[in-house]
């Protein structure tokens, strides 16, 4: 066991949180671009897919803003159901073709009458957290007819979800380190209230230093987690997300 777990974590957050992280993390596809409203459509889509193998996440990614003429925010405003049908017979996993579409459409709504990704999640924010905020955003995001198999794809924490991959949207969008990882393109949320990406990598390694004791990577070991990392920084907890992932995927720990 480490004796000093908050020395050791902020060695770890400094070794991993450098821009050669890019390369192998699905944070590269909204580097690819400079407008807000890209970087945003290009990040929400990209942390919508990244489950399974890292190489195919980034593929598929990549995939998916071809797709798109790799325009993303011109794409989901101008786009016609001809350019709709080009979209058939993208899939990755359980997220196929007909989820794409949908989220397209849902997309141009939030531009169109929510005036943007920014403000619907910025709107519900606590002073402790994001995580109703993600709830109402996924309320807001299916407000538009739908399939109901659909809305499997965006978590939600009221109904005890860890939402790992919107919270580590929020963490790409949110925090502002000068170091070149994260984009920083969001001032409405600060950094002290978000939540670290939980997933079978980080809540294995929390769990080995001793910063979650809960067995399932849900909304309450969250919370547990969350907490535990807010006493070694309050202002920026989830920077060490870098620590628990590069521990877990790089060092097998």
């Amino acid at each position: 066991m480490v004796t000093n777990i908050k020395d050791f974590l902020d060695e770890k957050v400094h070794q991993y949180n450098t821009l050669d992280f890019i390369e192998t993390d699905p944070v590269q596809i909204p580097h690819q671009y400079n407008l807000k409203e890209d970087i945003e459509i290009a990040g929400f889509l990209a942390a919508t897919i990244a489950w399974g193998n890292r190489k195919m996440i980034i593929n598929n990614a990549h995939k998916m803003m071809s797709l798109m003429g790799n325009s993303p925010y011109d794409f989901v405003m101008h786009h016609t159901e001809n350019n709709l049908e080009k979209l058939d017979g993208f899939v990755h996993r359980t997220f196929n073709s007909e989820d794409f579409i949908f989220f397209i459409k849902s997309l141009k709504n939030i531009y169109t009458n929510h005036n943007g990704l920014e403000k619907v999640f910025s709107k519900n924010q606590t002073l402790d957290s994001m995580q109703s905020s993600i709830s109402a955003f996924k309320k807001t995001f299916f407000e538009v007819e739908h399939l109901p198999r659909t809305t499997k794809h965006i978590s939600d924490p009221l109904n005890n979800s860890a939402a790992k991959r919107l919270n580590m949207m929020l963490r790409w969008f949110c925090r502002q380190d000068k170091n070149g990882v994260d984009l920083g393109i969001w001032e409405s949320i600060p950094t002290n209230i978000l939540s670290c990406p939980l997933d079978v990598h980080s809540g294995n390694v929390a769990r080995k230093l001793g910063l979650l004791t809960r067995k399932q990577n849900d909304a309450k070991a969250l919370k547990e987690l969350d907490t535990n990392l807010r006493t070694m920084d309050a202002n920026d907890p989830v920077k060490y997300d870098f620590a628990l992932f590069g521990l877990g995927v790089f060092e097998g720990f």
